[in-house]
């Protein structure tokens, strides 16, 4: 694992397949990245990968700064859009798809985050949860 994951992940509905495109919420320059891998993802016979929040992805970014554009990087998904419920029986959807670009060893690429953060990310990557401003 990397160095920057604590733990073990709840199960979470995915609903991000890949080939979708997710908003990029630091300050790395990226506007929008599309899912290419989820990292250690185990699958079937012609299923489609799919993420959810907390998850390790690559990324492609599609828009942003010039030199982000067209580059492969990892990331962790800390908003989605499909509904999910938590163990003590609330449900909880964003309302965008986003994800925060990550470095190999862990650490955050920008230095803020915009917008609110699930918890579920937030109590696995601790570094993505000093960064972010709300925590849901």
């Amino acid at each position: 694992m990397t160095r920057g994951v604590v733990g073990s992940k709840p199960r979470i509905s995915r609903g991000l397949p890949v080939g979708s495109l997710i908003k990029c919420t630091d300050n790395s320059g990226a506007k929008v990245l599309r899912l290419i891998q989820v990292v250690g993802y185990k699958g079937r016979l012609r299923r489609l990968p799919t993420a959810s929040v907390g998850d390790m992805v690559v990324v492609s970014v599609r828009r942003g700064t010039p030199d982000m554009r067209k580059k492969i990087f990892r990331a962790v998904i800390v908003r989605q859009r499909k509904p999910y419920r938590r163990p003590e029986g609330i449900w909880v959807q964003f309302e965008d798809n986003a994800a925060v670009i990550i470095t190999p060893d862990g650490e955050m690429k920008g230095s803020e985050i915009r917008g609110p953060v699930a918890r579920e990310a937030a109590e696995r990557w601790p570094r993505i949860a000093s960064a972010s401003s709300i925590i849901i």
